[in-house]
């Protein structure tokens, strides 16, 4: 953009005050203190140093901007709406309305140019780290001397509350520690929070704990001298082997003559007089309202021309890339389109009939399989690799100064892991990205999960030991309602395959989904099902819930009884079908591998695979038995765990807590006899 005199410059950022103030007056609801404090700073942003373009929000090549502090989400819709994005005025009026593009807190895929879902602190902290990640790696993998093709910058505001959240830490320290030099944020330093001053709860030095984590560190004093902010954004640019925190001092609600400066201002819409003053104060007309001086229009649209000018040279560049290197060039538009590869699954791993074994080690063997063919496949554990066994083999592995490897290595930063992997899915060119930990930690990390679900964030969050059959460990390392939690969650897939082949083929199937799934696997071994089956195996997993095994006498063409079950469960199932046979119990066992993949099914085919007219149906599954009656019926019985584990062998366990295939023909038994 051209340099425009200081009285546009302004009035191009109380214009952003103003239209905020109306927005949120106007819905009277919503967050004015971040917007009108942090103004000076994200038009000196936007206006000189972010590389974007509106007319392409999707520009491979862009800068990314995340509004961590996303209850201030009028300062981005503002921004948006003045720089030319799909964003008009009338949708700033229905701010925060049924409907409207404009909803309280950012959401990605909701409004044009929003990067990610944000508003719970934190989070976006932790997805601009997963989006800087992305940068580093994926300009390693496809630059070439040169031609550099993926080389952007990722910028953020943040807030105090965002520097409190855990998860922020956890981030801030991987940052530091990878050394990530083009990721920059602003620390809107504001000394207030929504319940009062900040000194009540925050008085550490935040500078030099992102010092000590390995960030590079400036301190603007005035939140509204644009050249200092300019200056340290700059500065930040030339750090290239650090990330960096930039604090401005900023006032709270600047403007607003009775609530600048207080927490009065953060949470509430100033009211009607108030909003008054606020513009007499600015020097703006007071009988308009969102009301946009022609002038600074005219100055913000000028990124529809800088950011064309900036795409289309781009674009040249790309060209002579795919001309110079016509074999890496069409990886780059497989990865940033999404699509796996011709042959990305053709070395799926067989598994030795007559040798049980634990479903995480299938699970590693059909990562390793899937990942040789995808190589902006990325991911990594929480300092559990060995136990996970999601090493990508013969990779690089992170480390100091040392972001762009395959095999992301988090340390016991369960939280963070979550948001950078929903932060590497964000950014595009990353297929897949994956995070691995024990289930019972998804806890730490449910946060970013369910974030990751409500964007349909195409990421994939593997767990392991996935149940008491953890043993010894005992109750803390024994997850029994994590799995229906789980399972909860709007949009999530939760895939908790029974054998090696199921593990397999419920990869494969989670490479396919477009948005997120958990990917549940087993410490202990279990049998492995009949190969000759595999592709029935991969087709019922594809489906979510399949007819595994069955009597071949079924009178009136129905089975007596159903039994049911997921997991480690599924071989005690087979075991009970194999008794309840010898007992001349016409049985049909049903694999139920990801109850989400069943419920997309059609109703013809879920009534052939459990048909209504069968009210006998035992369910089996070593975990809390609550949500299962929805496929037993108010007739079936449920098998499973609803108090905590023990520590102890787990066959033990098992055998003290019922999950063995006699209580299952008992369970039978009992319901076969009510019916009579």
């Amino acid at each position: 953009m051209s340099t425009a005199s200081p009285e546009v410059q302004e009035r191009a950022i109380n214009t952003i005050r103003t239209l905020s103030i109306d927005a949120i007056q106007k819905a009277n609801s919503g967050h004015p203190g971040l917007p009108m404090g942090s103004a000076p700073m994200a038009y000196v942003l936007w206006t000189r140093h972010l590389r974007h373009n509106p007319a392409d929000p999707k520009w491979i090549n862009r800068d990314r901007f995340v509004l961590s502090a996303g209850h201030g989400s009028m300062l981005l819709y503002t921004l948006l709406h003045l720089t030319g994005y799909d964003l008009p005025l009338e949708e700033l009026k229905n701010f925060r309305q049924w409907g409207s593009k404009t909803p309280g807190h950012p959401e990605y895929g909701h409004t044009p140019g929003v990067e990610t879902t944000t508003g719970p602190l934190g989070q976006g902290f932790g997805n601009a780290v997963g989006m800087a990640l992305a940068e580093a790696f994926l300009s390693k993998h496809f630059n070439r001397d040169g031609h550099n093709i993926i080389d952007h910058y990722t910028y953020a505001i943040v807030s105090d509350g965002d520097l409190m959240e855990g998860v922020a830490q956890e981030a801030a320290a991987l940052a530091g520690h990878w050394g990530l030099g083009k990721l920059i944020f602003l620390y809107d330093d504001n000394d207030i929070t929504l319940d009062g001053d900040a000194s009540m709860i925050f008085t550490e030095d935040i500078l030099k704990r992102f010092d000590a984590q390995g960030w590079h560190t400036h301190r603007v004093h005035d939140g509204n001298d644009l050249t200092a902010i300019d200056d340290a954004i700059k500065a930040a640019k030339q750090e290239t082997n650090r990330p960096s925190l930039i604090s401005v001092k900023t006032i709270i609600g600047y403007g607003s003559p009775n609530k600048a400066g207080t927490s009065s201002a953060h949470g509430s819409p100033l009211g009607a007089e108030e909003v008054r003053l606020t513009k007499e104060a600015l020097g703006w007309p007071v009988d308009e309202d969102f009301f946009i001086p022609g002038d600074v229009l005219e100055h913000y649209r000028e990124a529809l021309t800088t950011g064309a000018e900036a795409e289309a040279a781009w674009n040249k560049e790309l060209d002579a890339y795919k001309a110079a290197f016509p074999d890496i060039a069409q990886a780059f538009d497989d990865a940033f389109a999404g699509r796996l590869p011709e042959g990305w699954d053709s070395d799926l791993p067989t598994f030795a009939p007559d040798k049980p074994q634990a479903t995480r080690a299938a699970n590693g063997a059909a990562l390793n399989a899937i990942a040789k063919h995808i190589p902006t496949m990325i991911g990594g554990d929480a300092d559990l690799a060995g136990s996970t066994k999601t090493l990508i083999s013969g990779e690089d592995n992170t480390g100091p100064h040392k972001p762009a490897a395959r095999n992301l290595r988090f340390g016991v930063r369960e939280h963070a892991m979550g948001a950078i992997t929903n932060g590497l899915a964000l950014h595009g060119g990353i297929i897949k990205p994956y995070s691995a930990t024990f289930l019972t930690f998804s806890d730490y990390m449910r946060p970013s999960i369910r974030l990751g679900a409500l964007m349909q964030a195409p990421a994939l969050y593997v767990f392991t030991h996935d149940s008491i059959g953890v043993g010894e460990d005992g109750p803390t390392h024994e997850p029994v309602e994590h799995v229906m939690s789980l399972r909860l969650i709007p949009g999530l897939y939760v895939f908790r395959p029974g054998d090696a082949y199921e593990s397999a083929a419920a990869w494969k199937t989670a490479m396919e989904l477009s948005g997120p799934a958990t990917l549940i696997f087993s410490r202990q071994a279990v049998p492995v099902l009949d190969g000759e089956n595999v592709e029935g195996i991969y087709e019922g997993v594809s489906r979510g819930g399949y007819v595994l095994a069955e009597s071949d006498d079924l009178p009136d063409g129905l089975p007596e009884v159903i039994l049911m079950a997921t997991g480690t469960e599924l071989s005690i199932a087979l075991e009970a079908y194999e008794n309840l046979e010898e007992a001349g119990v016409a049985t049909r066992v049903v694999s139920m591998p990801c109850w989400e993949l069943f419920e997309e099914q059609s109703q013809a085919y879920r009534d052939l695979v459990l048909p209504p007219e069968v009210t006998a149906r035992v369910s089996i599954e070593a975990g809390v038995t609550t949500g299962w009656q929805k496929w037993v019926g108010m007739e079936g019985k449920t098998i499973g765990v609803d108090t905590f584990g023990a520590s102890a062998p787990y066959a033990k366990i098992y055998e003290e807590y019922g999950l063995t295939a006699k209580a299952v023909v008992q369970a039978v038994a009992d319901l076969l006899d009510d019916e009579d």
